[in-house]
């Protein structure tokens, strides 16, 4: 052991004086001054920093790898892009500089998709944590009760959350939520007479506080048990985004538009239907506001057209096309589809007013006969499912038409 007055740290060299605290090791034998220490974590904070930047896509890279399995609604793909990438690169910063008192504080930035069913908001969503290798839970907001009456509560979210991390608490903290449907909770009138709607406002204001940023005691398992275990979450680092179909929405942005452009400097109906959903809109629809303040990223995603349905049947790497060449090429058989058929049968689904949802519909009714004659015939080795009649022998024919008849023939 030295002597007290005959200390020197062992990394500057420096002797102790006045100025300078030394920490000693535990065998007494070594010893680091203040300031050394001071700049060792700088040094730590430092490299953290540069390794939570190398791990973090730039927003082209999201949206490159969205491309791969969402077709379209490039405008949505970019904002959500740039809001995710801007939310995981607050992370980091908070994280480097959590000590420091003179840093600036970045707010959380919450996203709204807004589009009709089987547009791709969920899978935008899902795709998303998947590619950025981050706990994911999706809930309905339908199934949402305010607290004291039969459902869900909103905790039930985190809880799905945890699960899916593993357990794992700080994970958890870092994932992304999905809450779909969310156009359901708004208010169903202003009528103060009528009986309390608990699946309604007092959703909205149960999910504020998780949304914005809190700390929740989230049950482990989503079981309901009066005396079960309890974490605690912290949701300021969660990123939630909601999604739904607004239903009417476009007549209320088309009022307001309206009303702005009445004389001779009105604007034909067509350039209104440009215009972006502002807060205001969403409040008349019957969000309340404080809810609309916390998810301050909104983006909508447009109807699909029969020529996108055609290209979510072949081009994604999980498209329905692909999946069936795997599953026809397990028995020995090549499968194809012609472009008449893929335009009947994104045709039909369109008819279904379901979106891409529609597609995996009228798929598998149209093969469930096939797939299940085919696999026990061994001379089949290819398949074609068309419009048209082909004069061969060689190809098994499935004819499709739009009105769902469906003849085969060798």
């Amino acid at each position: 052991m030295q002597e007290l007055n005959n200390i020197y740290c062992s990394f500057c060299g420096r002797k102790q004086c006045d100025d300078l605290k030394f920490i000693a090791s535990p065998s007494g034998s070594t010893f680091i001054c203040n300031d050394c220490v001071k700049i060792c974590e700088n040094i730590l904070l430092e490299e953290n920093s540069k390794i939570e930047k190398i791990k973090l896509p730039y927003p082209s890279e999201i949206k490159s790898h969205l491309d791969n399995y969402v077709v379209g609604q490039d405008d949505a793909k970019k904002s959500l892009s740039v809001a995710v990438y801007n939310h995981y690169k607050r992370l980091n910063y908070n994280e480097v500089n959590k000590k420091k008192k003179d840093c600036v504080k970045i707010d959380k930035s919450n996203v709204l998709l807004i589009g009709p069913t089987g547009s791709g908001k969920t899978l935008l969503a899902k795709t998303l944590a998947q590619f950025l290798q981050v706990p994911f839970a999706q809930a309905d907001a339908t199934t949402l009760t305010e607290a004291g009456y039969v459902g869900e509560d909103v905790e039930s979210i985190l809880s799905k959350l945890l699960q899916n991390a593993g357990g794992d608490v700080k994970k958890a903290e870092k994932g992304i939520v999905y809450i779909d449907e969310i156009d359901k909770i708004a208010k169903k009138s202003e009528n103060r007479n009528l009986p309390k709607d608990p699946s309604g406002e007092g959703v909205q204001q149960g999910l504020l506080k998780i949304i914005e940023g809190t700390i929740a005691n989230v049950p482990v398992s989503n079981k309901k048990h009066p005396f079960q275990e309890t974490v605690a979450i912290n949701t300021n680092n969660i990123l939630f985004i909601c999604g739904g179909a607004f239903v009417g929405l476009d007549k209320i942005v088309e009022d307001r538009v309206s009303k702005k452009s009445l004389g001779f400097n009105s604007k034909n109906k067509d350039s209104n239907q440009n215009e972006k959903i502002r807060p205001q809109d969403l409040i008349q629809f019957g969000l309340i506001p404080e809810f609309v303040g916390r998810l301050p990223v909104i983006s909508s995603l447009n109807k699909l057209t029969n020529e996108e349905l055609v290209r979510i049947l072949t081009e994604p790497k999980n498209s329905l096309v692909k999946q069936y060449k795997e599953l026809f090429k397990m028995d020995g058989i090549d499968f194809s589809v012609d472009v008449t058929a893929l335009n009947e049968i994104a045709k039909k689904a369109n008819e279904l007013k379901s979106g891409a949802r529609g597609l995996r519909s009228v798929f598998e009714e149209t093969m469930l006969d096939t797939m299940y004659s085919v696999p026990r015939n061994t001379n089949i080795k290819s398949i074609l499912l068309s419009t048209n009649e082909i004069p061969t022998n060689d190809v098994f024919l499935i004819k499709y038409d739009n009105t769902n008849v469906k003849s085969v023939q060798n």
